[in-house]
């Protein structure tokens, strides 16, 4: 798909479907309402007055052959309220204006960024809206495929630089390939294929990978991982992937751990079995890493950037991990196992310990770790914990940026207190109440005093239900931040 950028005239683009964005309103007091009438031959001022369009945030309304225009459609996209404009609403109202027409032959769009977007960020939602609604999760179909024939998008965006629309589509793109590992089912990719897989994509981008393979693992001491993965055919690995510019030595340096469990039964605290297929996208967190990495790479920031990706299957079998069992970390700390489903956090443990040992200045982990952080925020908002407030800080604001919407929650001694365990230093679990904190202060203890933020993408990682934007699948969550991060800290 080739993206470019244009001063000329959204009317004057030729094109199959030029798609405009308008803002909610009555009658004329709809912004842009004269030009709309202009373009369309006075038939937007009539859906107007009949009602059939009046902007409403992820409508749309299609005019055939627009007489003031060259497209062939005219694919007007509701942006709702002009006061709520952000630069994650242009970009899912893009989403959604492409997924109407995703399947009608359209091999050329022409795009006129939304009215009072700057430059950048109308390009950036522009692009990334385009490229993330275009994935459909049926790699693995053989007939009945949605597929696309989209082959070129050219951007209105007076001001706009290439590297806008660079920065745009390298996002999106890795943020589409996290998807496509996210979506792989389990007998497909297990650690050691994911790890192949990350070591050709890494190599592909210019980016050193390091796999650890099992003896290696034991090697380093780490029984918290090995522990996870005893009864399972298929072996551990810990995926290393680092970047490394020219003049970035010393200083900030920026550590991306990412769990990749990639399918988890529960273990021998195993899974009631409604929905765990859906355990193929317990390596969200890992593949957002593989993903980001991938964009900067290509978008090459100043500062050095290190993903650690612990990748383990967790199975029942006369092998498996006990309730009871204690493991010895690579930190030297000791974990009572209470639960054998509450393994993400075993395999961060180790992951984190590398990372630092790896001279990670500033951490991040991504996980779906809990199934609490989903009753407390729902599949909206991701669950952000950390020791330090102005990393932080940093961290939402690059959320913000990024147009991802992430939530600060409490950590604090008072949890610490609950994962006490009287025969090792910690237990995995805590109480019922409070599950997402204590795994986040679980957690907390292995980040010891780098800055840290943990990220629970358990609601977020996976839509539910097909949405006017997205279908129904993984939805990358994660990947865009990452990057936002990276290059705010060169």
């Amino acid at each position: 798909m080739q993206f470019n950028l244009t001063e000329t005239a959204l009317e004057d683009i030729a094109a199959d479907v030029a798609i405009g964005f308008v803002y909610e309103g009555d009658g004329d007091t709809i912004p842009g309402s004269p030009y709309w009438d202009t373009v369309t031959g006075g038939l937007f001022s009539e859906m107007v007055a009949r009602g059939e369009f009046l902007g409403k945030y992820q409508s749309s309304a299609t005019v055939h052959r627009p007489v003031g225009a060259r497209a062939g459609r005219m694919l007007l996209a509701g942006c709702g309220p002009p006061e709520k404009a952000s630069f994650a609403r242009w970009r899912d109202c893009t989403g959604s204006a492409w997924r109407s027409v995703r399947s009608s032959g359209a091999r050329s769009v022409a795009v006129l960024v939304p009215y009072g977007s700057d430059s950048e960020d109308g390009v950036r939602a522009v692009a990334e809206g385009i490229l993330l609604a275009d994935y459909q999760p049926d790699t693995h179909k053989t007939s009945d495929r949605a597929k696309s024939s989209l082959e070129s998008v050219t951007i209105r965006a007076p001001g706009a630089t290439q590297a806008d629309l660079d920065r745009a589509v390298a996002t999106a793109a890795a943020q589409n390939r996290a998807r496509e590992l996210v979506n792989e089912p389990g007998n497909l990719l297990p650690p050691k294929v994911l790890a192949r897989r990350a070591s050709e994509l890494a190599g592909q981008a210019g980016l050193e990978c390091e796999v650890l393979d099992v003896d290696r693992l034991r090697s380093l001491g780490m029984g918290a991982l090995l522990g996870v993965a005893r009864a399972s055919a298929e072996d551990p690995v810990l995926i290393m992937i680092r970047y490394r510019p020219d003049g970035a030595e010393g200083g900030t340096h920026l550590g991306l751990v990412g769990k990749a469990v990639t399918f988890d039964t529960g273990g021998i605290s195993i899974k009631p079995s409604a929905d765990m297929h859906l355990m193929k996208h317990d390596m969200a967190g890992g593949a957002a890493m593989i993903g980001a990495m991938l964009a900067i790479a290509e978008l090459r920031p100043n500062v050095r950037v290190t993903a650690v990706i612990p990748s383990v299957e967790n199975m029942p079998g006369g092998a498996a991990q006990r309730p009871g069992d204690i493991v010895s970390t690579r930190s030297g700390t000791t974990v009572e196992v209470l639960n054998t489903d509450a393994e993400g956090r075993l395999i961060l443990a180790d992951a984190l310990a590398l990372a630092k040992e790896e001279g990670c200045t500033h951490l991040v982990d991504a996980a779906t770790l809990t199934g609490a952080i989903v009753v407390a925020l729902g599949m909206t908002y991701t669950g952000l914990f950390s020791n330090d407030e102005a990393w932080r800080d940093r961290v939402l604001k690059a959320a913000g940026a990024a147009g991802e919407k992430m939530w600060p929650m409490p950590l604090g001694e008072e949890y610490t207190k609950q994962l006490k365990s009287p025969v090792a230093d910690l237990a995995n679990i805590g109480p019922r109440w409070g599950g997402a904190v204590t795994a986040a202060a679980f957690l907390e203890h292995f980040a010891g005093n780098t800055p840290w933020v943990h990220l629970d993408i358990a609601g977020t990682a996976w839509y539910e239900k097909p949405l006017p934007h997205a279908p129904v699948g993984p939805s990358g969550v994660g990947v865009a931040t990452f990057v936002e991060l990276a290059l705010g800290m060169e």
